[in-house]
């Protein structure tokens, strides 16, 4: 049977609900995905490093977990949210259930709760930190451990430690910077047969130039891009030497880099259903999110910057291009993994502005 687990919340609301996956107590920032599908991904985004993340689709683990669709090497969630928690998976594809993956990695699961409560609560009052525990621990206690200051180091746990090559065949050379990327990134660059050199979150300008790269493409990742100081300081001094291309986290560090600014959101955006409309063309594009940070549009004014796309939902940057270099990214996921495929024209668009590089062009493929 299924034990009894209570997720508490900052403010003090209890919510409790029947125990999967593993036992015992997770601290994290409580979130919501508005996905119906992709659970998979979402558990094995980085980008969710430190997060309790709560799913608004009601019926989670129905087509259990593979190993095809992860989108890093394990899960980085710190717990795990679902309306309705499916025990036993229907899918030909299906190699174990989303319990033992949770039991696995020491992650733990609650189901049987309310979750359109905890979304509004969320979407009412902004994120807020929560634990997530099996153990008896009096509401005091649990209430005392959420006072301590939130981690401010996930880009370092998820990055590469070393960097590493995945070869392509005669395509452009591209340095990926290791923010938390997803596996979907990588896939899509050799798919387009780049020939890819990953490397770590903290890497220099020196050794980049070093490996003289055709392009560098900044990837997604956790947290606050103010947190990761040696990532701007390494694009304020590439910037212009080579092609750039920015998502999600990657998008804030350009800004950053650039003289803009980046301010978190109330409750941030998660989901692959998010309406983007890119300025240059008016037309409106369904992107896969995650984020809960973003660019201030107050603060591109000024700098080197403009605003490309905006979403349509509430009027966040979700995109920017540099008015002077190849460089340009978006606060959306491309790769669309889990989510639409509207936007991965955006691969090919870099690829143009590298060959256009290379041919000394200075008139870079921003609009399309």
């Amino acid at each position: 049977m299924n034990k009894w687990a209570r997720l508490v919340l900052e403010d003090g609301t209890v919510f409790q609900g029947k125990s999967f996956g593993a036992a015992g107590e997770s601290l994290g920032e409580v979130v919501f995905n508005t996905g119906m599908t992709g659970y998979q991904e979402v558990l094995s985004d980085p980008s969710y490093c430190g997060q309790i993340v709560t799913m608004t689709y009601p019926l989670i683990g129905n087509y259990g977990i593979n190993r095809d669709d992860f989108e890093s090497i394990r899960p980085f969630v710190h717990g795990f949210v679902v309306r309705e928690h499916c025990e036993y998976a229907s899918n030909w594809r299906n190699e174990e259930s989303l319990d033992s993956l949770l039991k696995e990695y020491n992650i733990p699961g609650i189901a049987e709760i309310d979750t359109r409560k905890l979304t509004r609560l969320i979407r009412r009052h902004g994120t807020l930190k929560g634990v997530l525990t099996t153990a008896d621990t009096p509401i005091d206690s649990l209430l005392e451990s959420l006072k301590a200051p939130f981690m401010t180091d996930q880009v370092s746990r998820v990055s590469t430690k070393n960097m590493f090559a995945v070869p392509g065949q005669d395509g452009p050379r591209i340095v990926l910077v290791d923010f938390g990327a997803k596996q979907g990134i990588l896939r899509e660059l050799t798919k387009r047969s780049c020939d890819v050199i990953v490397v770590p979150y903290n890497v220099g300008a020196d050794e980049i130039r070093r490996i003289r790269p055709d392009g560098v493409f900044l990837s997604n990742g956790p947290g606050d891009p103010k947190d990761v100081p040696e990532a701007v300081t390494m694009l304020r001094e590439i910037l212009g030497s080579y092609p750039v291309f920015g998502v999600c986290l990657g998008h804030q560090l350009l800004a950053l880099a650039c003289g803009a600014d980046t301010a978190k959101l109330t409750f941030g955006h998660r989901g692959g259903n998010h309406p983007v409309k890119e300025l240059a063309t008016g037309r409106t594009h369904i992107t896969s999110q995650n984020h809960g940070y973003a660019v201030t549009a107050e603060s591109v004014q000024g700098t080197d910057l403009e605003v490309s796309h905006i979403s349509l939902n509430d009027n966040t940057v979700e995109g920017l291009v540099h008015k002077i270099y190849p460089a340009f990214s978006v606060q959306y996921h491309p790769e669309a993994a889990p989510g639409p495929f509207d936007s991965g024209y955006l691969f090919d668009r870099f690829l143009e502005q590298i060959a256009q590089h290379k041919k000394g062009d200075a008139t870079y493929a921003t609009t399309r």
